[in-house]
Parts: structure tokens; sequence; C-alpha cells
């Protein structure tokens, strides 16, 4: 009998312990924040990374090596925060946003590429190269792999990830999966880790104040092996060793900015490299200690992409306090109302989307939207360990995916800039011709009007050693005088050489710039009569001269036989 009372008892702490699993399987811990809290961080988050890329826009990439003197330094002005509304790292991002509004979360990558490759924008480094290649129909994850993107660890998606971390309080999953998709749009290796760092440090940042701890919760994000998350270990340790942050700059300068095994990746310019200017970032957050303004102003005066650092910074650190505590100095000349350029945001929208976009993340990752005993809403966002991509190295990557865009989805990139907007642009002004290597720079396309001129069609080369070739076929008469007749311009600040080709026979080389041109313009015949009876290519290039505003502006292109 007694041991049938032993067996009892066992099996019953056996039932309770099994229902504890069960129940804790049930039941997965969670953080609570209310909808209106929530709200409230992520409005403060966008503040943080306007006042700070405003703040520091009048010095970035104006000191390279070397730190900004305080006295160089602009003094913050409260009507500074309304000049972010034409900034690259805020709308390239609202981009990715406005992508998952109406396809959802789970978006396709291909859909993100799409939009990105239609895009107005002028863009740099990665993010051109990336578009140039998606508009060609090389199609992500291979339009940021290192084989066709030859800056895929520079800064871009950096800069522009503080969406994932504001639409996933408290959820670095979710940064690390929108990395895996718009990161991969243009970069690769630290070049994506990079934004998932800084998306995870943003989604901790609604629940914890103490700067260390966010900067591990970012640190648990990224592959433990990378030289990004080694420069965040050096940097945690630096700031403890170092009293100034002036020491700990010439610790980054020495190791991240000159040791050449941390600069093996090629990059589009000097100094935007991804790992230095996050080092600048956690610069900013750890010996700013908490205060708003010198955790910009460090971030802006450690050099290089100064506007960018401190708008991640400022991003990161007022989304720990809230929209509603913030210093009037960075509220009160806010237009609310003013829409982000390229966008179809203004404040109070981009607020209300990136609400409609947490609620779905939420409750992707199994966390659920409640009401209080008061009919708040209360958002339960379950506690996940993260989980971070694989280990990538941009010097020795791996294989390409092999990714193309179908005709079907070529056909949905028709800006100005793609080769389709371009050729039915080029079809109203010269017929039959065709066009190839145009880069999206500078809004090439159709203008209705340039220096004076109708119907001017606007080129940019694809690559400072790569022009932008217009080509025909041309059967020349026999008997007849043939020329071609052609009327160019360039932009007032720069200057290009045109290159005038048949059967790869170069017949004339010209360089078009205020030397040249009249009133911009450039007046050119070129004599064909050597083909005469011929079928001949004929090739007209936008050639590169010191890669400065190299536009092509055509406004006549035309062959006379008499």
């Amino acid at each position: 009998m007694k041991t049938n009372q032993s067996n009892c008892a066992w099996i019953g702490v056996w039932i309770a312990l099994l229902m504890v699993n069960v129940q804790g399987a049930e039941s997965p811990a969670y953080r609570r924040l209310s909808v209106s809290e929530y709200r409230d961080k992520m409005k403060a988050g966008w503040i943080g990374q306007i006042a700070g890329v405003s703040w520091g826009t009048p010095t970035e990439f104006k000191y390279r090596s070397c730190t900004i003197p305080d006295d160089r330094m602009p003094k913050w002005q409260p009507g500074m925060i309304n000049d972010a509304f034409v900034q690259d790292d805020l709308y390239v991002e609202m981009t990715f946003l406005r992508t998952m509004e109406q396809y959802g979360l789970d978006c396709s990558i291909r859909q993100a590429g799409i939009d990105f490759a239609n895009s107005r924008y002028d863009l740099a480094c990665a993010n051109n190269v990336g578009r140039e290649n998606m508009r060609s129909g090389i199609a992500p994850p291979d339009s940021g792999h290192p084989n066709f993107n030859r800056c895929s660890t520079d800064i871009d998606y950096q800069i522009e990830a503080d969406f994932s971390g504001l639409i996933a309080p408290g959820m670095p999953n979710v940064p690390i999966a929108m990395g895996e998709k718009f990161g991969r749009l243009m970069n690769y290796g630290d070049g994506i880790y990079g934004g998932q760092f800084m998306g995870a440090m943003v989604a901790e940042a609604f629940f914890e104040k103490d700067i260390v701890k966010i900067i591990e919760a970012g640190l648990k994000a990224i592959p433990a092996e990378s030289q990004l998350a080694e420069m965040v270990r050096d940097m945690l340790k630096w700031s403890k060793e170092c009293p100034t942050w002036l020491a700990c700059w010439q610790r980054c300068e020495d190791k991240y900015r000159k040791g050449p095994e941390y600069n093996k990746a090629p990059t589009a310019l000097d100094g935007v490299e991804c790992k230095i200017n996050a080092a600048y970032v956690l610069m900013g957050l750890l010996y700013g200690k908490g205060d708003l303004d010198q955790t910009m102003k460090i971030a802006s005066q450690c050099g290089l992409d100064s506007d960018c650092n401190p708008s991640s910074a400022g991003g990161i650190l007022f989304t720990t306090i809230g929209f509603s505590k913030l210093p009037e100095r960075f509220t009160k000349e806010l237009n609310e109302k003013t829409i982000f350029s390229f966008t179809a945001y203004n404040v109070p929208k981009l607020i209300d989307g990136c609400v409609k976009l947490a609620r779905q993340a939420i409750v992707k990752e199994g966390g659920k939207i409640e009401k209080n005993a008061k009919g708040e809403e209360v958002l339960l966002i379950p506690v996940k360990a993260p989980m971070p991509s694989k280990l990538e190295l941009a010097w020795a990557p791996g294989p390409i995916a092999g990714s193309k865009f179908t005709e079907a989805e070529m056909a949905q990139i028709t800006v100005p800039g793609s080769a389709k907007g371009m050729k039915a642009a080029l079809d109203k002004v010269a017929p039959g011709w065709s066009i190839a290597n145009c880069n999206s720079y500078m809004d090439p396309g159709l203008r209705p009007e340039e220096l004076g001129r109708k119907n001017v069609i606007a080129t940019y080369p694809k690559a400072p050693d790569t022009p932008c070739v217009l080509s025909r076929k041309v059967d020349v008469p026999a008997g007849k005088k043939t020329t071609l007749m052609l009327t160019v311009g360039h932009h007032p600040l720069g200057d290009w050489a045109l290159v005038v080709k048949a059967d790869a026979n170069e017949l004339l080389r010209k360089p078009v710039g205020n030397t040249t041109a009249t009133n911009g313009w450039l007046d050119v015949s070129v004599d064909l009569s050597e083909y005469q009876g011929k079928s001949i290519l004929l090739e007209l290039l936008n050639q590169p001269t010191d890669w400065n505003f190299e536009n092509g502006y055509w406004e006549k292109i035309s062959i006379e036989s008499k």
C-alpha cells in the first residue's frame, strides 16, 4: 500500500511538472507597452533622427581622419528641426515603410526591390549601385552581393534601418528579418549587420534606458564573429578605459580606419565604411551619458558621416525618453504638415503608418493586443532571444543567388532612369535610338525645359569609366551627303566629352562645357559621307571627364541627307 502511495505521489509530481512546462509553452513572457506610450516613444525616435541629421548636415564629410573642433560645430537652433525633410537617410527608409504599408509586413524582397528601383531621388554608394543593378535586371539579393556591388559594406542600410526598430518595440528578430529583406537590396555582410544592429538597439530603447544594455542588446542581434561585432565589443571596453571620447576616437582611428585588416572590402568613397561610422554612433551614446545634446554633438564631432551618425544616435536616445518628455527646443518649431521629399508622409502619417506595421509585427511574433481596465490598448510583446543572420564576409563572399527580375517584373520598373523609362523618353525626342548604361543620378529622362530649350533628354554616365551610350542602326544612302546633326548641352557646374562612333570607329571627340558651349549649348555636325551605301551602327557617348555633374543634355539628334 505504501508503495502504491509512493508511486501515486511521483506520478503527481510528474504531472505537475508537465503542466508547468505546458503552461510555460503556452504562456511566454511578455513585455507590456500601452499603445499610447509606444506611439509617444516611436515619434520621439523619428524626432531624434530628424534632429541629428539636421544638426550635422553642415559638416558632413568635411572632416576625415580628424575630429570637428567645438568652434566649428553649428549651434542648435529650434528651427533647424525642419531642415530634415529633404534628407536621404529619412526618405529612403520611408520607401521601405511604404512598401510594407502597401504589400504587408511579409512583402517579398523582389517587391521591395521593384519599389526601390522606382524611387526618384539621387543616391550614392551602395544604394546607388544596388538600385542601378535592379534597374538593369539584377534582382535582390544579388543586387547587394559583392560580385555586383563594389560598395557592399558602405554605410547605406545602417543609416536607413531605424524604421525596423521603430516598428518592432522589444522584438530584435524583426530588425534582423528587415535586414535580410531591405538590407540586401544594396548591402552584404557587415553592411547588413550595421542596419540590424541599429534596428535592434532602437527596438530595445522602448524598454531600456541604460545605454550599455541597449548596445549589448544590439550586439546580440548580429553574428558574434563579424568585424562589426568586434568593433562593438571594443567600444564597450575602450569607453571604460579612455577618460575622454577623443582618446577613444584615436583608438578607433588606429584600428578601424587605418588598419588594413578592417578595410579589406572596397568602398565607394573615403569614409563611408559602416564599422567606423557605427563606432562614432556608439561614441556619442557612450560618452554622451544620456544627454541629448552631447550625444548628438559627440557623434557628429567624430567626423566622416557627421549628419547620419548623430541621427542614428539621436534616434536611439530620443526613443528612451518619449516625445512628450522631449525638451521644447527639439519640438516647438516642428512643422508636422511638411511632406518628406519623395514620400507620401508628413509626421502624423508617418506615425500612423508605423503604428499599423507595429501591430502586424507584434501579432506575427506571437504577441497580443489587449485592453486594460481603463479601456486602453496594451501591446503584449513576447520576449524572444535574437537569432542573428549567418556570418558572411564581403572580401570572401559566398555564391551568388543568380537572381534576375522576370520580364513582367522589369515591366514594373518604369522610372525615367530605368532602361524602359529612358527608351520611352528618348522616343519622344529621337525616335529609333536606343540607350544603355544610363545612371539614375541627377534625374535623367525627358525634361520639358532645360537651359531655355524645350523637350531635352538628360543622361548621366553609368560610372566614371562607363559612358552612357545612345545608339542606332543607320542606312547611309548612296550618292547623297549625309550628316549627323546634334545639339548638346551640359550642367552649369560640370562638363563631359561627346564621342561619336560609327561601327566602333571614333569619328569625333569634343568637350561639352563652359569653354565650348554658348549658354550651355553646343551645335555639332558629323559628316557620314564615307559610309555611303552602307549600314552602320552609330553610337553617341556621354563620356565622363572628372565625374562631377556629368549630365549630357540632348536637344537635337537628327540625320540629314541632301
